[in-house]
C-alpha cells in the first residue's frame, strides 16, 4: 500500500550541489557536478556503471568528503561531514545493499544506533513509536517481525522507514529497485510518488529508463564523472537519455535468433530433482535437459524454487532425490569445485556474497577459480604477473571501471562488480553457464553487451540456463522456457510458439490443462 503522509509533515529543504569533485589518487570520480533537488520532486540521476553516481550520493550523505565544491541547503553552504550530520539536516540514504540486522525486529532495526538511553525506554515503547510512524504512512507492517522473515521488497521499505522515522525529508535512493520483482517495483514507485507528493525531495539512482518515465520530474545524466545533460520531465526520449548516458549513437536490442538445436549434444540433464524437506520441497521432482547451443530460460515469480534449483545444480544445495548430469558425468551432490571442474560456470544471484571476495584485488578475484583448480602458478608460487595481465585484458574487454587491477573488489560499484564476475566466469570457456540475473544492476549499454556475450556463447555451442526476474530478458534470450510454480514445472514454451498471455498465467500456477 502506498504511504499517506499527514498534511502536517514538514516540507524538505532545497538541496544544491555546486561543483562537487572527488578524486581517488589520479582517478577523478566526480568532476564539477552540479545538481538541484527541489522539495516535492523526484530527481533521477542516470549514468553508466562506474559513472560516479554512488560517489556523488556518498558525498551528499557524508560518507565521502568533496575535494572541491559545496553542498547547500536552502541556499546556505553546509558541511556534511558524516551520515550523522546528514541526518541532522534531514538527509537520509538507502544504499544498494541493505544495512539491516536480520535477526532483529523491524522496530529494533529502525531505532538501531539512535535508541534513547533513558531508564524505562522499553522494547514495547520502541515498537509503539515505530508503529505510529508506520500507521502515519499507511503501511501494512508488523514492526515486531524479524527482518530475516521479510521478503526483499519489505526489507527495502524497512530501510526507507528508518529514514522517515528519524525525520529525513531528503531521500537519497541508490538503485532501490535492483533486487525487486516487477510487481514490487511498481509498489515501490507508488511509495516514492506518494512521498514526493507529501513534500519530500527524492534523488533516485536507477538504470531503468521505464522507471525514469514513470516518476522523474527532472533528470541529471553523468558520464565518466561529468554532467552530460539536465532534462525536465518529458524533455528527452529514452533514446536521447541512453545516448547521453553511454555516448553511443544507438543501443542494440539483443535477442536470440535462428532455430533451436534439436540434435546437438545434451550438456545438462536434470532428472527428478528434489530439494528441500519432505512434504514441502522447494524443488519438486523437476526434469529437463539443455543441449549444446541452447538457452533454457527459467521463469518464475520470486520464491517458487528457482534459486534452490540453481543452487542444487552448482553444488550449493542438498539434493534429496534425482540426478544432475553434466556432459555424461553425474555431479549430483558434488562440491562447487567439482561442478566447475565438469565445465560449469556460475553467475550467482548475489555478486557481493557469492561472486567476489571484497577484500581481495580485482586480479585475485579474476583468478579465483583458476587458482582453486591448481592454475596460475609458476614454480609453485602464484604467477601474479600473469594474473595481472589476464585481468587487465578483462577490464578492457568488459569495461570495468575504474580499471585499477590492484584495487579491492569491494570498492567497485555494484554494476562493475557484476562485470568482474561475468568476465571471470565466461573467460573459462565453459560448456555450461548457469546465469542468475546476469544483467542485474547494469546500465543499458552493459546490459546489451552481456546479452550479446550470452548469445555469442550459444552460437559457439555453449549450453546456458538463464534465470532472471526480468521476464522480457528471459523471453528475448531463451530458445525454450520452463515455468516454475511452487517448485514444480507447470508449463514449457518454445520461442517460435510462445504465447505471452499463457506464460503470464502459468506464472500464477494456472495452465491450459
Amino acid at each position: 500500500m502506498s504511504p499517506r503522509p499527514e498534511a502536517g509533515d514538514a516540507p524538505a529543504r532545497r538541496l544544491s550541489a555546486r561543483g562537487l569533485t572527488k578524486r581517488f589518487g589520479s582517478f577523478t570520480a566526480n568532476d564539477g557536478v552540479d545538481l538541484e533537488l527541489v522539495p516535492g520532486t523526484v530527481h533521477v540521476l542516470l549514468g553508466e556503471n562506474g559513472a560516479g553516481k554512488s560517489t556523488f550520493m556518498n558525498m551528499l550523505y557524508g560518507h565521502l568528503e568533496p575535494d572541491e565544491g559545496s553542498i547547500e541547503l536552502d541556499g546556505k553552504a553546509v558541511p556534511i561531514t558524516s551520515p550523522g550530520v546528514a541526518l541532522e539536516h534531514g538527509i537520509g540514504m538507502v544504499h544498494q545493499h541493505f544495512s539491516l540486522v536480520p535477526s532483529y525486529s523491524v522496530a529494533a532495526n529502525v531505532v538501531l544506533g539512535v535508541e534513547p538511553q533513558s531508564v524505562g525506554y522499553s522494547r514495547a515503547r520502541v515498537s509503539k513509536e515505530v508503529r505510529a510512524t508506520v500507521d502515519r504512512l499507511g503501511w501494512d507492517f508488523d514492526v515486531d517481525r524479524r527482518v530475516e522473515d521479510l521478503p526483499v521488497s519489505a526489507q527495502q521499505r524497512v530501510e526507507i522507514l528508518k529514514l522517515l522515522h528519524r525525520g529525513a525529508r531528503i531521500l537519497l535512493l541508490d538503485e532501490p529497485t535492483a533486487l525487486l520483482t516487477p510487481t514490487e517495483i511498481e509498489s515501490l514507485l507508488e511509495t516514492i510518488v506518494a512521498l514526493r507528493d507529501s513534500g519530500a525531495a527524492i534523488l533516485l539512482v536507477t538504470h531503468k529508463l521505464k522507471e525514469v518515465e514513470s516518476v522523474a520530474d527532472s533528470i541529471t545524466v553523468i558520464r565518466h564523472g561529468v554532467v552530460t545533460g539536465h532534462f525536465s520531465r518529458g524533455e528527452a526520449s529514452q533514446v536521447e537519455l541512453a545516448r547521453a548516458m553511454t555516448g553511443r549513437a544507438s543501443i542494440p536490442e539483443v535477442r536470440t535468433t535462428g532455430p533451436a538445436p534439436s540434435e546437438s549434444e545434451i550438456v545438462l540433464e536434470v532428472d527428478g530433482l528434489t530439494v528441500g524437506r519432505a512434504g514441502a520441497p522447494a524443488v519438486d521432482a523437476i526434469s529437463f535437459a539443455v543441449r549444446s547451443g541452447e538457452i533454457l530460460g527459467i521463469a518464475a515469480v520470486e520464491g517458487n524454487g528457482q534459486h534452490e534449483l540453481v543452487e542444487a545444480m552448482c553444488g550449493l544445495a542438498k539434493v534429496e532425490a534425482g540426478r544432475v548430469v553434466v556432459r555424461g558425468a553425474d555431479v549430483t551432490g558434488a562440491t562447487p569445485r567439482q561442478v566447475r571442474a565438469a565445465g560449469v560456470a556460475v553467475i550467482p544471484a548475489d555478486r557481493r556474497e557469492q561472486g567476489v571476495v571484497g577484500d581481495m584485488s580485482l586480479a585475485e578475484n579474476f583468478s579465483l577459480n583458476a587458482v582453486a583448480a591448481g592454475g596460475r602458478r609458476r614454480r609453485g608460487l602464484l604467477d601474479r604477473r600473469r594474473m595481472r595481465q589476464l585481468v587487465t585484458e578483462a577490464v578492457a574487454a568488459f569495461d570495468i571501471r575504474p580499471g585499477r587491477v590492484d584495487a579491492r573488489a569491494g570498492s567497485l560499484s555494484g554494476g562493475n562488480m557484476q562485470k568482474l564476475v561475468i568476465a571471470r566466469e565466461l573467460s573459462a570457456d565453459p560448456a555450461l553457464v548457469l546465469a542468475v540475473s546476469p544483467t542485474w544492476g547494469l546500465d543499458i549499454g552493459a546490459v546489451a553487451d552481456v546479452r550479446e556475450r550470452l548469445v555469442g556463447l550459444r552460437s559457439a555451442g555453449c549450453a546456458i540456463v538463464l534465470s532472471s526476474p526480468d521476464l522480457d530478458e528471459v523471453i528475448d534470450l531463451s530458445d525454450r522456457i520452463i515455468v516454475l510454480y511452487r517448485g514444480a514445472v507447470v508449463a514449457q514454451f518454445d520461442r517460435e510458439t510462445l504465447d505471452t498471455d499463457a506464460l503470464a498465467v502459468a506464472l500464477m500456477g494456472v495452465t491450459a490443462a
